[in-house]
């Protein structure tokens, strides 16, 4: 109600003459979040009625699905997200509203794009792995890797945690320090990187849970200081008896209750994946998965999604259906319940903390693997590395079952 109340004022106050401007074009755009303005670049393309849309973040993208752009009101929707953009055109200016997310509506401004001025100094250097301490942080990570890539005055950066990174975070170098920024749709933040004369970096992070300040240094300086390195994602998630199997018993999208017991996946190498469409990291994967599947099913691979979703997606999974349907998804997709009940769901896992978390079963039905999160396309060689990895995994508990696979 008050974000239809809002969207009327809005409107109500852009003269008839100003409603006829087209948007198309690139902007450069602000969200106002929890307090703190977050820039990001916004690319328009309207053609008579239809519109589309892009957040854009360095060289990531976000596509909009579907758009429209009638009487002066531009609406751009994101169903993967199952959010949407509503802005009006009011001299020269866009105002909206982007929602809901995390269950409210958040407020958009955007000017058309300036390029900015040069920096008045010559950037320091920063490119390069970087390892942040966070002992007692979050998921009791003792570290993250921050990886930079620059190019003079510009650069961007992603944090690389045990769930995955941060997507691409951009900008440049402004007053003595880095100013990067990044709002795609599912993740928000701000990172300021300011080098210190000893040779580390300052850090300040703004995200969806609120401002932190870190200190960044090289890994041979953290080893050097006794710091603990990043996690691996194949130690910090086990099982509880890896001699049995990995239980679940879920409805799909359809209603019909799916379990690990079911013939299909008899003799199969099976991969079950830990994971949820509100997910940014999960939305990383996907893709990847969804590739996978199609390359080796005919091999005896399956996979199957163990998804755990807000309660109105529980009651009308729309956003869910729009994930599979963006991701080309054709393995099984389950619901499990909320995100705060998957621990009593699912108790044969020690440890389950990452969004995602991937299950390597063999064929004789146990657990041989398991990986926790998923680097996205942002962590460079992270994100290959990890790929790589997965599908060797993937074809060795495809070749170590053959005989197996032969008897069925």
């Amino acid at each position: 109600m008050k974000r239809t109340l809002l969207l009327a004022v809005l409107l109500l106050t852009v003269p008839a003459a100003l409603r006829a401007q087209t948007p198309s074009g690139l902007w450069d755009a602000t969200l106002e979040f929890n307090g703190t303005n977050v820039p990001f670049q916004l690319e328009i393309a309207v053609d008579g009625e239809k519109a589309a849309g892009w957040f854009v973040n360095g060289s990531e993208k976000t596509a909009s699905t579907s758009g429209r752009f009638e009487h002066g009101t531009l609406t751009l929707k994101f169903d993967e997200f199952g959010a949407e953009l509503s802005a009006s055109v009011n001299d020269g200016a866009l105002e909206g509203l982007w929602g809901p997310f995390q269950r409210k509506y958040y407020s958009i401004q955007a000017k058309a794009h300036a390029e900015k001025a040069a920096a008045a100094q010559p950037a320091p250097a920063i490119d390069g792995l970087w390892e942040i301490a966070v002992r007692g942080d979050r998921n009791s990570e003792a570290a993250w890797q921050l990886i930079v890539r620059q190019d003079g005055a510009s650069a961007s950066a992603t944090i690389l945690r045990l769930s995955g990174d941060t997507g691409e975070i951009a900008g440049g170098y402004e007053d003595g320090k880095f100013v990067l920024n990044h709002f795609s749709g599912a993740r928000v933040a701000t990172l300021d990187l300011t080098p210190n004369a000893d040779g580390t970096l300052a850090v300040r992070l703004f995200d969806e849970n609120g401002a932190k300040r870190y200190t960044a240094v090289r890994p041979e300086e953290a080893r050097a200081k006794g710091q603990q390195s990043p996690a691996d994602p194949y130690e910090h998630t086990k099982v509880q008896n890896p001699s049995e199997p990995l239980a679940f018993r879920f409805p799909d999208l359809g209603g019909r209750i799916i379990s690990n017991t079911d013939g299909r996946f008899k003799n199969k190498v099976v991969l079950v994946n830990v994971s949820g469409s509100w997910n940014p990291n999960s939305h990383d994967q996907a893709p990847f998965l969804s590739d996978l599947y199609r390359k080796y099913r005919n091999q005896g691979l399956e996979i199957v999604s163990l998804n755990f979703e807000e309660a109105s997606q529980l009651r009308k999974p729309e956003r869910v259906k729009a994930f599979v349907k963006k991701y080309g998804i054709e393995y099984p997709v389950l619901i499990g319940g909320e995100p705060n009940e998957r621990d009593a769901l699912l108790t044969q896992p020690v440890n389950l903390s990452a969004w995602p978390t991937t299950f390597f079963v063999g064929r004789d039905g146990t657990v041989r693997f398991v990986r926790a999160g998923f680097p996205g396309a942002a962590s460079g060689e992270f994100h290959q590395e990890a790929k790589k990895r997965f599908i060797a995994q993937v074809e060795r508990l495809l070749n170590e079952g053959s005989d197996l696979a032969s008897s069925k």
